[in-house]
């Protein structure tokens, strides 16, 4: 039985809502200073549609850091701007749409 997408009322399998809202996403990627001097990267800006915790572990794996999904923002220990924008970009995400800062 094809599962079915209660948002679009295609099937999942097509992947064209999570397509859809990949491009029109605004992505803000920065870092922050925490306590004791420690650095972050944090990923604004997601969609509810993405799965910020899959995308999190994607980004960990690949960064070999660690990291949390916390109140809709994706942060990831240690400065990885640099690093981030071909990371989303091969995750699907549209490069005009990301800003680093």
């Amino acid at each position: 039985m094809v599962e079915i997408d209660p948002k679009t009322g295609l099937p999942k399998e097509l992947g064209v809502w999570e397509s859809l809202t990949k491009e029109t996403q605004k992505i803000k990627v920065y870092i922050k200073k925490q306590r004791y001097g420690k650095v972050v990267t944090i990923i604004d800006g997601l969609d509810n549609t993405v799965d910020k915790k899959k995308l999190a572990k994607f980004f960990k794996t690949k960064l070999a850091c660690g990291g949390t999904v916390k109140e809709g923002r994706i942060v990831l220990q240690g400065d990885h701007k640099n690093k981030m924008k071909s990371l989303l970009v091969e995750k699907g995400f549209q490069e005009s749409s990301i800003e680093v800062y």
